[in-house]
């Protein structure tokens, strides 16, 4: 392989990791899975979300029983992402989509950015510093779930914050029965 090919190579070899890494936060946050979630920070980073300001972990700690109170469950979607790399550090910009289904069954949606500065050490991308910047949120109405009067619906196990969510089993097989509704 030619040196030129090489060098794309090695750069999306490193855009795809550092998609993963922050792809470990949004899925540590949703399933309140602590491990996954740090996994996507150095030891010594900083992040700012609204009116935290502190270590990744103590944002965890914060942010996880506040989840917990308002909502029964929630989504933080990434979007668009630019990555610009130099060397070991990296500038990412992720627009995001937060979705969170409340306790008191109306649904608060935001959008805004994460922006962040990742540093790869001993050949691992992790984020260093976070910023979040939020640019607008709502309550939008509440609608009955699809399929909520299939009585096997979660037969494959039912969505849960923590790993007895069926995202985490290994292997996954199907455990409903065969049916093509009419």
């Amino acid at each position: 392989m030619d040196a030129d090919k090489l060098k794309k190579l090695e750069r999306l070899l490193d855009e795809q990791e550092i998609r993963d890494c922050l792809t470990r936060f949004s899925r540590g946050m949703d399933r309140f899975d602590r491990e996954t979630y740090l996994s996507a920070f150095h030891e010594d980073a900083v992040m700012a979300a609204g009116p935290f300001v502190g270590s990744a972990a103590d944002c965890y700690d914060w942010a996880m029983p506040m989840h917990e109170a308002g909502q029964v469950a929630t989504h933080h979607n990434l979007l668009n992402c630019t990555i610009e790399i130099e060397g070991d550090v990296a500038h990412t910009e992720t627009y995001y989509l937060f979705v969170g289904r409340n306790r008191d069954e109306s649904n608060w949606i935001a959008g805004g950015r994460y922006i962040d500065r990742l540093e790869k050490r001993d050949g691992v991308w992790r984020i260093a510093v976070r910023t979040n910047a939020i640019e607008w949120s709502g309550v939008v109405p509440t609608m009955p779930l699809p399929f909520h009067d299939v009585p096997d619906i979660h037969g494959n196990g039912a969505p849960a914050r923590g790993k007895d969510d069926p995202s985490y089993r290994r292997p996954l097989t199907n455990l409903r029965a065969r049916k093509i509704p009419s």
